[in-house]
């Protein structure tokens, strides 16, 4: 039988992103999105709004990027696989354990969040340092060709054949 890990969620960040580094320098962040869910309001019924909070994990250059762009109240996309954690609790020597994404992608949606803006100052001065990525100015776009502008492109229109297929 097959078996399938996928989670797919839009919510906001409760809070700022921040990256911690693993000894080998891979990044890690740990984020959590409040996602919310509108029942009733058809027939007559009271409209009530549901939240849930869900902690997620982004890992290498997502987590770089959650820092660099994120921020509390930003709406983004996940998607992910749930992963389960356990351990034992050190005051009750209980087990303890939890669900939480791992998240495989991720995409920036809307504005800022909460009247500000959607970028961060940058978080230090100076040179970026090994493992950190430079930000590449924008480019801009050729305008779009029309079709009867290309002079690469063969006129099929006034050929007398038919296509053979």
């Amino acid at each position: 039988m097959a078996n399938v890990n996928k989670v797919i969620l839009i919510g906001n960040l409760t809070r700022d992103p921040e990256v911690r580094y693993t000894p080998k320098g891979t990044a890690v962040s740990d984020i959590a999105l409040a996602v919310n869910r509108i029942t009733g309001g058809s027939d007559g019924a009271e409209r009530r709004e549901e939240t849930t909070y869900v902690d997620v994990t982004l890992w290498g250059r997502q987590a770089e990027l959650a820092q660099q762009y994120l921020q509390k109240g930003r709406p983004v996309y996940i998607e992910g696989r749930l992963q389960m954690d356990t351990w034992e609790d050190k005051t009750t020597g209980q087990k303890r354990s939890r669900l939480k994404i791992v998240g495989e992608n991720m995409q920036f949606l809307g504005g800022g969040g909460g009247g500000q803006s959607a970028q961060r100052p940058p978080q230090q001065s100076g040179p970026p340092q090994t493992g950190q990525a430079t930000q590449a100015p924008p480019q801009q776009s050729a305008p779009p060709q029309s079709p009867a502008a290309s002079t690469d492109m063969p006129d099929f229109e006034n050929e007398g054949e038919d296509i053979p297929f």
